[in-house]
């Protein structure tokens, strides 16, 4: 009990300081979480994508095409169970802003190869005997409010301009918290129909779905063999690698992020150990009169501490709370630049921890001088 009213009175002592401090806290906490969903969003291609898929592009770049003929060939290799083909649409609703992927779609292999994105039967169903038929996942859906039945204009830059009108016939949702629901699929021969003639019977990319993961090195090599030396070669790799190369295209994330970070950290473990070094000076004739009627050692290195560690965990605990309310409305204003935003439990706890230990190193140094105080000498600074 005294020891809680000591660290408060010390606490409030200046409570300006106390103010800025915790302030300093918040902050830095709040970058810390923010950084980590986005580095978590930029990461979750590898953690979503299935080990026994893999991505099949053109070996010059993912904007050129690969021919439609080549899927036959691919299934027919042996240890492929199914074979998918999507096409990037780069269209906008409504407004340039209104970002969000879309895709041509081969719809009789679709479920088969994302069997993690479910659709109900029904709704599927309506979609395959729909032309102008589309399946929208349940985060796009929601952003705009769309619903069954819907008429949904789309405008595209790339396939012949204009237009292109799309019907929601069903909704996708995703089996785990981190699976894609942004995105647009649409029919393969709506899409065929409409595209100019020079792009008809082209594919952006296959995803190959395998009876088991240890065959995606010798399939990959097999296709790519395959078409070597033909007017389209290819690129096979493995969903997480495709992933992780296309993440590598913004930049070297994590390094950018452990900068960031590194830079609050000494920032943040400056302006506290400065702050509780003024603290135990102001204090040193108090601080004198506790040795002096019998406060042990560990005893004045445990107030210095506990003050840090409380000033640590509120700060921590405001930024973390902030930061739980900002990041939904942060993922839903850049809905379709990146995937959801998801504030896991173990970053909050990881944010804690690094407040924590924040707090400790910073009340550490004062604490050992305070402790190593001479009694007679704090009295004659005074």
């Amino acid at each position: 009990m005294k020891f809680r009213a000591l660290i408060l009175s010390n606490l409030f002592r200046k409570k300006v300081r106390l103010l800025l401090t915790l302030g300093s806290f918040a902050v830095a906490l709040f970058l810390f979480a923010f950084l980590a969903v986005v580095r978590d969003a930029f990461n979750r291609g590898g953690d979503v994508a299935a080990a026994n898929r893999l991505v099949t592009i053109n070996r010059v770049s993912i904007i050129q095409p690969i021919p439609l003929s080549y899927r036959d060939k691919i299934l027919g290799i042996p240890g492929v169970q199914s074979v998918t083909h999507d096409n990037w649409f780069g269209g906008v609703y409504q407004d340039e802003k209104n970002f969000f992927p879309q895709f041509a779609i081969d719809p009789e292999n679709q479920r088969q190869v994302f069997s993690e994105l479910i659709v109900p039967d029904d709704q599927w169903n309506t979609f395959l005997k729909d032309r102008q038929g589309a399946i929208v996942g349940a985060s796009t859906a929601k952003r705009f409010g769309w619903k069954i039945g819907d008429r949904i204009p789309i405008k595209t830059t790339i396939w012949g301009g204009g237009a292109w009108e799309f019907i929601i016939d069903g909704i996708y949702h995703g089996q785990r918290p981190q699976d894609d629901e942004t995105q647009f699929w649409f029919q393969w021969d709506y899409f065929e129909e409409r595209v100019p003639e020079r792009n008809k019977g082209q594919v952006g990319w296959y995803t190959v779905k395998l009876d088991s993961p240890d065959d995606a090195v010798r399939v990959a090599k097999v296709i790519d063999a395959d078409f070597a030396n033909s007017p389209y070669e290819t690129k096979t790799e493995t969903e997480s690698a495709f992933a992780a190369s296309w993440v590598k295209q913004f930049g070297n994330i994590e390094v950018l992020i452990l900068v960031i970070g590194s830079v609050v950290f000494f920032t943040l473990l400056l302006v506290t150990g400065n702050t509780m070094a003024i603290s135990v000076r102001e204090r040193t004739g108090e601080l004198a009169i506790l040795k002096a009627i019998g406060f042990k050692d560990g005893a004045v290195l445990f107030l210095v501490l506990a003050e840090a560690l409380v000033i640590a965990l509120f700060g921590g605990l405001l930024g973390l709370g902030l930061a739980m309310l900002a990041i939904p409305a942060l993922g839903a204003a850049l809905s379709g630049m990146l995937p959801n935003l998801i504030l896991s439990k173990s970053m909050l706890a990881s944010g804690l921890g690094f407040a924590l230990l924040v707090g400790a190193t910073s009340g550490l140094l004062p604490g050992i001088g305070a402790m190593r105080l001479h009694v007679v000498e704090a009295f004659r600074r005074i």
